[in-house]
């Protein structure tokens, strides 16, 4: 169980801070929430409690480990299908994994096929959620700011 103040990641959502635990009632089911605070944009997201082990949400990495992170990102191997349906699921399910090695993969294969090819409005906005889940995390186990960070892995990515 996390406490106020804990900095958490939700697979989906990005990286942010336990702001409270909360008791809300849901079809007539009363659970207990948390309310992370993202980071970027300020969007409040609610987590159910009970289940959070099973939908992802883990304790932000170490400094040294998101460094390691960012230092791994250039030689991130990139094997994109070319059937948008399939490369997409494929992508999906990198994201949900909450490995940020995966994420990295899904920031690098979408940046590269949107310089050779474009992307279509789907796979546009799942690099920018991939970006921000990426970024957030990265910004909360440095202390440094999303501009910053956000500098350092295009670098990475070039």
């Amino acid at each position: 169980m996390f406490e106020v103040g804990d900095k958490i990641v939700h697979p989906m959502h990005g990286a942010g801070v336990v702001d409270s635990i909360v008791q809300k009632k849901i079809n007539g089911v009363v659970r207990d929430y948390y309310i992370l605070k993202l980071p970027v944009g300020g969007m409040m997201v609610m987590i159910p409690t009970e289940n959070s082990r099973e939908i992802g949400v883990r304790p932000v990495m170490g400094k040294a480990e998101s460094d390691e992170v960012i230092a791994a990102m250039p030689d991130i191997q990139v094997e994109m299908t070319s059937n948008w349906n399939q490369r997409y699921r494929e992508n999906m399910l990198r994201l949900k994994s909450g490995n940020l090695l995966e994420v990295a993969r899904v920031v690098k294969g979408l940046m590269l096929r949107d310089g050779q090819r474009g992307l279509s409005n789907g796979e546009r906005k799942m690099l920018h959620s991939a970006k921000q889940i990426l970024i957030s995390e990265i910004v909360l186990s440095q202390n440094a700011s999303y501009e910053d960070v956000e500098a350092r892995i295009n670098i990475a990515l070039a």
